[in-house]
Order: structure tokens, then C-alpha cells, then sequence
């Protein structure tokens, strides 16, 4: 059964509607206090692959370790995957606490996961052929992510919100390795600024769909949904913007070229004009972890799940009895 099965219940209208005025109040919600249905499934679905996505976020990165240029670098981005996955097992925690009431534990939310019915991000699915994709990944892809999870710091449910904050202390790490990494590249020979500009290349149509489609004639009831439990508090376009102001720049005076002769600010309006990547693509690699390395990824993951089931079941074992050993 999938942690997105929870039970459908009569809610009391004005109870909704107190929960929704202490959200309008600035409130923070704690895990044990009263939430409607709706709003739980949608924190679920949210920090779920939230968490998931961290855990497969390391996967490109870990790839690298072996590889990297120099001692320093290796010793830094192992530090760099370490922790994500500890990120990822941060956030499954605070998934759990939502479903653990009915029946379901962190372990369904990886078996939704191998299943299919759990999706992690876009980004995540690419592949990473050179050193220079591991540099873009820190730099730009971590700083997508900070972008998003400022954002998300501001939201309702205050478990999520604690984590997070603890998390974007150590993304700031993360996007200075990276961009140490990106411009140590930049200034090398012609051979690293090719192989640099070739990663922006690829990664660039994958940068624009991290936050999402845009918000077209109406947006997408998740997406509202979320705005009005104050979940999130900015749309998709507001932070694929917020990221162009920001790392346009970056990118222009590190010598790159962004692969898109459409981009241009306008002043006029005071937003970014860019050329779209195909979103069709984007719902093709969630949607059906379709992308150039998921099945590759997930293998590994689920490979690495079921060799340590043992360690596990030891776990909770010993627990039992220390459990029935404190009742007697």
C-alpha cells in the first residue's frame, strides 16, 4: 500500500476553517496538533521526495569521488554526499511522523519509491560525464535548491521548517564548493573552460524545469493547494526568476555563454525572457523515471536497501526487547 493511501474522513467544516485562519495568523503547525486530511497528504507528498530526492541527489556526485582531480577534492565532495543522504534521512524522518499513525514507516516510503510511485527530482535523473558536471552541479543545481528551500523555511509546518533550516546552513557549503570548484575550472586551461561550458550545455534546459512548469491560464491544484496552506510561498515562475537574477550574472562573468540567445532581461516588466525547455520532457522523466540514468540510480539504491535489510531487522529486534525488557 502506498503512504499516499491515507483514509478519507468527514471533517468538521469550521475545524477546517480554525486550521485555516491559524495558518493565515502565522501559526506553525507541530505534528501532533489537528490537520486537516489534505493538508497532510500534501506535506506527505512534498518532504517524501523531498527526501528521496536528497538520498538519489548524491548518486551523480558519488559517481565523482573515485575520479576527482585531486585528494582535496575527493576528501571534500565524499564530505558533500555524506551529507545529503544525511539531508535525505533528516527529511524521511519528518515524512514518517505524518503516516506513522496510519501503520506506515520510513521503509513504505522507499518501497513507494522501487515501485514507481514515488517520484524524486528531475535533475537528479541526468548524467554527469565529466569532473565539470560535478563543479556545475554544486554551484548551480545546489543553488536552485536553496533558492526552493528558502522559500520553504517560510512555510506552516514546523517540523519541515526545522529541518530545513539545519539543511540550508549546510547547502551554503555545498553551493561555495561548488562554485569554488565551477571557477577553478573557469580560469583553467582551454581544455577545463570547454568542458565547463559543455556541462552548462546540458544542464541548462535541466536547471530552468527544477522549480517546474510555468503557471499558465491556472495553475496546478497541488500548486495552489500549497499556496493557500502556506506550504510554500512562491509559484514556480517566481523562483525560476529569483534563480536567473541571481546566476545569469554569475554565469556571464565566469566567461560562459548561457545556451540560450533568447535570454534577455527586461526592464520594462523587470523579469527574465527565456526560451522554455520542452516540459514534456520534464513529465516524462518523473512521471515514468524515464530520464538518461534513473533505472541506473535506482538499481544501485535499491541494491544497497535490500543488502543492509539485515541490519534492519537487527535494529528492530533489539529494540523489541529492550521495549519488553523495560515493561517487565
Amino acid at each position: 500500500m502506498s503512504i499516499f493511501d491515507l483514509p478519507a474522513v468527514r471533517e468538521d467544516p469550521e475545524q477546517v476553517e480554525a486550521f485555516l485562519a491559524r495558518i493565515d495568523r502565522g501559526e506553525k503547525i507541530e505534528a501532533d496538533d489537528w490537520m486537516p486530511m489534505d493538508y497532510r497528504l500534501q506535506l506527505v507528498k512534498l518532504i517524501a521526495m523531498h527526501g528521496i530526492s536528497e538520498i538519489m541527489g548524491a548518486f551523480p556526485e558519488k559517481e565523482w569521488v573515485p575520479r576527482a582531480p585531486t585528494l582535496r577534492r575527493r576528501l571534500s565532495l565524499m564530505a558533500k554526499v555524506q551529507d545529503e543522504m544525511g539531508h535525505g534521512q533528516l527529511l524521511l524522518r519528518v515524512a514518517e511522523d505524518l503516516i506513522r499513525p496510519f501503520g506506515k514507516t520510513r521503509e513504505d516510503i522507499l518501497n513507494d519509491l522501487y515501485a514507481g510511485r514515488l517520484k524524486f527530482h528531475n535533475v537528479f535523473h541526468m548524467p554527469a560525464p565529466t569532473w565539470a558536471d560535478a563543479a556545475l552541479i554544486g554551484w548551480l543545481v545546489d543553488g536552485a535548491a536553496i533558492i526552493t528551500q528558502k522559500m520553504l523555511v517560510q512555510g506552516s509546518y514546523a517540523p519541515y521548517v526545522r529541518a530545513l533550516r539545519r539543511i540550508i546552513m549546510e547547502e551554503r557549503f555545498h553551493a561555495f564548493h561548488g562554485e569554488d570548484m565551477s571557477q577553478a575550472l573557469g580560469d583553467g586551461t582551454p581544455e577545463q573552460r570547454k568542458m565547463l561550458q559543455e556541462a552548462l550545455n546540458r544542464w541548462w534546459d535541466a536547471l530552468l524545469m527544477f522549480f517546474g512548469p510555468p503557471e499558465e491560464e491556472q495553475m496546478p491544484s497541488n500548486q495552489l493547494k500549497n499556496l493557500r496552506y502556506r506550504i510554500r510561498t512562491k509559484t514556480n515562475e517566481e523562483l525560476r526568476q529569483e534563480f536567473l537574477s541571481k546566476y545569469v550574472p554569475q554565469i556571464w562573468a565566469l566567461g560562459l555563454t548561457v545556451p540560450d540567445e533568447t535570454l534577455r532581461f527586461d526592464e520594462a516588466t523587470g523579469r527574465w525572457v527565456y526560451r522554455h525547455p520542452d516540459y514534456s520532457y520534464l513529465r516524462n522523466v518523473i512521471g515514468r523515471n524515464r530520464g538518461p540514468r534513473s533505472e541506473a540510480r535506482l538499481h544501485l539504491r535499491r541494491s544497497a536497501f535490500e543488502h543492509n535489510r539485515w541490519v534492519r531487522e537487527a535494529l528492530l529486534a533489539r529494540q523489541a526487547v529492550q521495549k519488553e525488557a523495560a515493561i517487565v
